[in-house]
Order: C-alpha cells, then sequence, then structure tokens
C-alpha cells in the first residue's frame, strides 16, 4: 500500500513515458503491416477488375489505394516522431542529471570555500614544507655518520687483513729461508780460525823496564 502512494521520482516518470513510447512504436508497426497486406489486396482487385473490363470499379478502388498508400506513409512519419520524442526525453534526462549533479557539486564546493581559511591553508603548507626540508636534512646527516662509521670500521678490518696477509707472506719466506740455510751453508767456504795470542808475565815485565817502570 505504501508504494501506491509513494511519490514518483523523475526516473520513474522517464520509465514510465519510454514503455509508453515503445508500446506505441509497436502498435504503428503492426498498423503499417495490415496497411501493407490490405494494399496488396486492393492492387489484387484492381488487377482483376482491369481484366473483367469494370472501369469504374477500377477508379473506385484506385482511389481508395491512393488514400490507404498515403495512410501508410503517414505511419512512417508518426514512427519517426514517436522515436524522436523518446530520443528527446532521454537527452533531457540526462541533462537533468548532469544539472543535479552540478548543483550538488557547486553545494558542496560552496561550503568547502566557507570552512576553508586561505591564509592558513598556505600557512600550513609551507609549514608542511619547511618540516619536511628540516626532516631530509637530519634524515642525510644520519645518513652520512652512519656512512662514515661504517666506511671507518671497514677501511680498518680492510686494513688488518691486509697486514695479516703480508705478515703471513714474510713468515713464510722467512721459514722458507730457514729451511734452506743448512744446505746453503754446506756449499760456502769455512772461514779459518784466528789463532789467539796470549802475553806472557815475563814479557809485560820487560816492556815495563823498558818504559823505566820499577
Amino acid at each position: 500500500m505504501a508504494s501506491l502512494f509513494k511519490k514518483k521520482t523523475v526516473d520513474d516518470i522517464i520509465k514510465e513515458q519510454t514503455k509508453e513510447l515503445r508500446g506505441t512504436q509497436r502498435q504503428i508497426t503492426r498498423d503499417r503491416a495490415a496497411l501493407e497486406k490490405q494494399e496488396k489486396q486492393m492492387e489484387m482487385e484492381i488487377k482483376k477488375m482491369a481484366k473483367s473490363g469494370n472501369r469504374e470499379a477500377c477508379k473506385i478502388l484506385a482511389k481508395q489505394l491512393v488514400q490507404l498508400r498515403k495512410q501508410k506513409n503517414r505511419t512512417y512519419a508518426v514512427s519517426s516522431k514517436v522515436t524522436s520524442m523518446s530520443t528527446q526525453t532521454k537527452v533531457m534526462n540526462s541533462q537533468m542529471k548532469m544539472a543535479g549533479a552540478m548543483s550538488t557539486t557547486a553545494k558542496t564546493m560552496q561550503a568547502v570555500n566557507k570552512k576553508m581559511d586561505p591564509q592558513k591553508t598556505l600557512q600550513t603548507m609551507q609549514d608542511f614544507q619547511k618540516e619536511n626540508m628540516k626532516m631530509g636534512m637530519t634524515e642525510d646527516m644520519i645518513n652520512d655518520t652512519l656512512d662514515e662509521i661504517f666506511v671507518e670500521s671497514g677501511d680498518e678490518e680492510e686494513s688488518q687483513d691486509i697486514v695479516n696477509q703480508v705478515l703471513d707472506e714474510i713468515g713464510i719466506e722467512i721459514s722458507g729461508k730457514m729451511v734452506r740455510a743448512p744446505a746453503a751453508g754446506k756449499s760456502l767456504p769455512t772461514a779459518s780460525p784466528k789463532r789467539k795470542t796470549q802475553i806472557s808475565d815475563d814479557e809485560i815485565e820487560r816492556q815495563l823496564r823498558a818504559l823505566g817502570v820499577d
């Protein structure tokens, strides 16, 4: 019961009109088909009367045929008009919807503009840009510091690795030389031992007397 007293919207009215126009278009098509059928029958009747020599009947039927054909042509005009009305109704509905959407958008924009303070919005955007720049600079400083720490640590470890490698190579070389030293010593000529000179007590006393020391 509630649906019976419900107020129809524009879409509901347009749907009903479209439905009625489609029904009218189908009825026009059926009427045209009936007129075409009647036209063929009348043409056959005229030919029959002409063969029988009834000229008066042929004239009457010919006039009726002319009127029938005019009526059939009018169905084409009516059908075209119905199609145009249906198209125009749809276009008007689309325009109404577009106008409604524009009206709603305009009201929304008006409400937003009333609540929006341009100066405050500009200040907010500037503050955001400034803080964003600060954050970027802070991040760059932290990244640079971390890079220096990790780079220095890496250099020290790399330097230690190089020293260890060099010491390992030197140790291997020295060990090799120590292993080869006895063999090389055998091929070298041995040095003759020096003869030790020993001065006796008598010789010392003689040299002292020669110097005039008793």
